[in-house]
């Protein structure tokens, strides 16, 4: 007998944020996004959950949740409890495109396995989640899942090469969650891990005396003659002199604005097509890219990056409806919010490099002022830690829970239709 949706206590569909959390592969591209729903508590710290009944609340409200918005191409890992595998409105989902990530909670009984088995004849795939240890429940259930998630922080350093030996088997693979630095993603690497989730490729360590590469200098350059208002010929100029620049301003260009069987093959051309805006921006998404490489839209930090720069931009059109160039300096916010992990120097000296508005440099340092703000809105949203901070952010620019669920949403289509372009 399969649960009833009834039986799932549904919180109001407007009072939910959803976060969206890279898991990479070993060539720490994207894999796929593990998706968590927050009950928002607007005055309480406590009503938080990413509990698979929050999860539930969102399947149900199918019409809300566009997988092929909210995750493009990517898989989507979902939590779900005995409540959701046991329910009919669990095959509201698209087996192709989802994981179903059992919660270490779940008791293997035999209607549960059953369950299991049932759901995996019709094509869905399962993850094991938060293991820190082998026992008989984890041994009845990884039998019947495709990935093993291992959570790295509840197992003791000395102990993690004997856990993963215990865990390997033929055909499933090993994803080592909260890795959180750089030495915590090597360790799991040569421990034969197959997938990562954790913020450790946004947070590197940063190099003391480093210097900006040679190409980030120049895209830095470039900004800054952006916004002095250079003339065109003194920008195309500087644009020519990196040759590596220039080819991906062209490729860029030609999978935007040209039309079928035109193509675009002069710089002048194509500044003249993108414009000084579209311009600028591509210069943002360049700096993410290392030198002589293609843009490469499964850089999590690139989607991160842009992601981050859509919704400081939709929040300030929805702040500020009448202001654009506002909208443009918190794009400019949101995209150069994480150029100090890209280059892993330090933001203070990154903005020695370039000429940015007071109100850019406060928000980007001390997360000052109304962009600062919002850049703690994008930050909290991505960690999927609500309650207080966030309310008390949303409070100071005027916006409601499901204005911001909606700026999101509308922002990871942008950076997916972005994706599509640049592929």
């Amino acid at each position: 007998m399969h649960a009833d949706v009834s039986a799932i206590k549904t919180p109001p569909s407007d009072e939910f944020f959803l976060a969206r959390q890279p898991i990479l592969g070993r060539d720490q591209n994207l894999f796929a996004y593990e998706l968590l729903f927050r009950a928002a508590g607007e005055h309480e710290d406590a009503n938080i959950t990413d509990s698979a009944a929050a999860t539930a609340a969102v399947i149900s409200h199918a019409s809300q949740l566009g997988m092929q918005q909210v995750v493009g191409e990517q898989l989507a890992f979902l939590n779900v409890d005995e409540i959701v595998l046991l329910s009919d409105f669990v095959r509201f989902l698209p087996p192709h495109q989802v994981i179903l990530e059992i919660l270490e909670t779940v008791k293997p009984t035999p209607v549960l396995l059953a369950r299991v088995v049932e759901l995996k004849q019709l094509g869905f795939k399962f993850a094991l989640d938060d293991v820190v240890a082998f026992s008989p429940d984890v041994d009845a259930l990884v039998a019947l899942v495709d990935i093993i998630k291992v959570d790295i922080q509840g197992v003791a350093r000395a102990d993690l090469a004997s856990l993963t030996r215990v865990l390997r088997r033929p055909q499933k693979k090993l994803l080592a969650e909260k890795v959180e630095t750089q030495e915590e993603f090597s360790l799991c690497l040569e421990l034969g891990f197959d997938y990562f989730q954790g913020y450790h490729f946004a947070r590197p360590s940063m190099l003391s005396g480093k210097q900006i590469a040679p190409s980030g200098v120049v895209i830095l350059g470039l900004l800054d003659l952006l916004k002095s208002k250079a003339d065109d010929r003194v920008i195309e100029t500087a644009v020519k002199r990196d040759a590596l620049i220039s080819l991906n301003l062209l490729r860029l260009v030609n999978s935007r604005a040209a039309r079928p069987g035109q193509r675009i093959d002069s710089l002048a051309q194509a500044l003249q097509l993108l414009g000084r805006r579209q311009l600028q921006r591509w210069l943002q998404i360049l700096l993410y890219t290392a030198p002589g490489a293609t843009v490469e839209l499964k850089s999590p930090l690139l989607q991160m990056a842009s992601t981050r720069g859509k919704l400081l931009e939709l929040m300030s059109l929805k702040v500020t409806p009448n202001d654009p160039a506002a909208a443009d300096t918190a794009f400019t916010v949101g995209i150069m919010s994480l150029t100090d992990a890209m280059l892993s120097v330090p933001m203070r000296d990154i903005l020695e490099n370039v000429d940015v508005a007071d109100e850019v440099r406060a928000a980007l340092i001390d997360h000052a002022g109304t962009f600062g703000n919002m850049l703690r809105v994008a930050e909290v949203l991505e960690n999927a830690v609500v309650g207080r901070p966030l309310s008390a952010a949303l409070r100071k620019l005027g916006l409601t829970v499901k204005e911001v669920r909606d700026i999101e949403l509308a922002a990871f289509e942008w950076v997916q239709e972005l994706a599509l372009e640049v592929h």
